[in-house]
């Protein structure tokens, strides 16, 4: 793939090195924490906080009201993605991208404060739902600028998905320092979790924040956007000009996340109820292999980054697609069997398909987008699918389970989604010859 240099801001090679290294150290840093505090909310509503904030309930309906609270920061992640998307292209990726780590890190840190039902009633269940809400705004935003300050800092296209999958990596390394610290402080605390055990990974946000947010002072606004700024093609409402220019590839993208986010909160919050109540496995192996699974990810998701540079993008989105599907009813068989091997191997596999699709996602999205619209088309698009993917997906596998005490059905959900995800990868616009630094609308 071949195109034209990236030469918004006259740079030596040098420090345009130095500042695309920056731009990537920023964005990895930035989203492993941002995902550290959203993930670590599910695993927590998975394991604990039906017991602890719906305690009069059954098991799998105080499950599917912790989920509730869960699937709040989903619908909050759209909204955050329309005000930082507007503010990103407006004032630029960097700034915005500080006020996402400011809001995302303060409201994980008071998760950790909040008041269980028996001290304070129902008001704890209330005070979570809020702060997780804060949480989904400040997520929502983050994901499109840490992306597009790491690719907008590229000179051609012709490494932009390798580039780009170095924000993803920061999914599961988040996940697995979420994971590690719930294990850690679960070995440390023993009886006592449910007391204060299960808090203390909340606290500990505060010192990943103070770190990420060092980091992110120290570097520079990406070319492209300071070329919006030089040709006077700012948008004055970035968010309301995307919707009427680019309606198609917004809703597209959101789509095309059904088979990649659906079914990793399957995987990663879902496993949980489903583990320790169906297959009657412990919690903390459930975690030990949801740790493996995570750390294989810290290589596979670089290299279908790269691969998708050699491949295509769309290419590599689908077949991580149809695996993901077909393997779903692998997965519960597997799961099923209750051998610990087995179930950390369906784990690996589950995992390495939704990274073929999880590491190109960023450049195949966001590239689709004009440079002056791109961090609200991009973010909006992608936080959508958070709503009828994401959010709804536990819940959904959930009430499967109740309603059938089958893995299997759960899988044909995995399946449809998959399927939904392949169908509109092929419709999204072929750009693979656009200049990706030049406005095109």
């Amino acid at each position: 793939m071949t195109a034209p240099e990236i030469t918004a801001v006259p740079v030596s090679d040098l420090e345009h090195r130095t500042q695309l290294r920056r731009a990537v150290i920023a964005s990895t840093v930035g989203t492993t924490i941002e995902w550290y505090d959203f993930l670590l909310y599910g695993q927590m509503a998975a394991i604990i906080f039906a017991k602890l904030y719906f305690p009069l309930s059954e098991p799998l309906t105080g499950t599917l009201q912790a989920f509730a609270t869960f699937a709040v920061g989903f619908v909050a992640r759209p909204i955050g993605a329309a005000i930082f998307g507007h503010y990103g292209d407006r004032i630029g990726r960097k700034a915005a991208l500080i006020a996402t780590l400011l809001l995302t890190g303060l409201s994980t840190f008071l998760v950790g404060c909040v008041p269980t039902y028996e001290q304070i009633g129902v008001w704890g269940a209330v005070l979570l739902v809020v702060l997780r809400f804060i949480q989904g705004i400040g997520v929502g935003g983050e994901w499109g600028g840490s992306v597009l300050l790491s690719m907008e800092w590229a000179r051609t296209n012709r490494n932009r998905g390798l580039i780009a999958a170095w924000p993803q990596f920061g999914g599961p390394a988040g996940f697995f320092l979420a994971t590690l610290a719930i294990l850690a402080f679960s070995q440390m605390s023993g009886e006592e979790f449910l007391s204060w055990g299960w808090r203390v990974p909340f606290w500990l946000s505060i010192v990943m924040f103070a770190i990420g947010l060092w980091i992110r002072l120290g570097v520079l606004e990406t070319p492209i956007f300071q070329r919006v700024i030089a040709e006077e093609r700012v948008a004055r409402a970035p968010v309301f000009e995307v919707f009427k220019r680019q309606p198609r590839e917004i809703a597209l993208t959101a789509l095309v996340r059904m088979g990649q986010m659906a079914p990793i909160f399957v995987y990663i919050a879902f496993i949980f109820p489903y583990g320790t109540q169906v297959v009657h496995l412990s919690r903390d192996f459930i975690l030990m292999a949801l740790l493996i699974g995570s750390f294989i990810s810290f290589f596979t998701i670089p290299l279908s980054g790269y691969l998708s540079d050699r491949l295509g993008r769309k290419r590599v989105y689908v077949f991580g697609a149809a695996a993901t599907g077909l393997f779903a009813f692998v997965y519960y068989a597997m799961l099923n069997s209750a051998v610990p091997g087995l179930v950390i191997l369906a784990t690996i596999v589950a995992f390495f398909f939704h990274d073929l699709m999880w590491g190109p996602l960023a450049a195949l999205t966001a590239e689709v987008f004009t440079p002056r619209l791109r961090y609200s088309g991009a973010s909006i698009g992608f936080q959508l699918a958070a709503v009828v993917a994401g959010g709804p997906a536990p819940m959904i596998a959930t009430a499967l389970l109740a309603a059938t005490g089958s893995g299997y059905v759960i899988a044909l959900y995995i399946f449809g989604c998959a399927i939904v995800s392949i169908v509109t990868t092929a419709l999204l616009p072929d750009v693979k010859d656009r200049d990706f630094a030049r406005d095109h609308l």
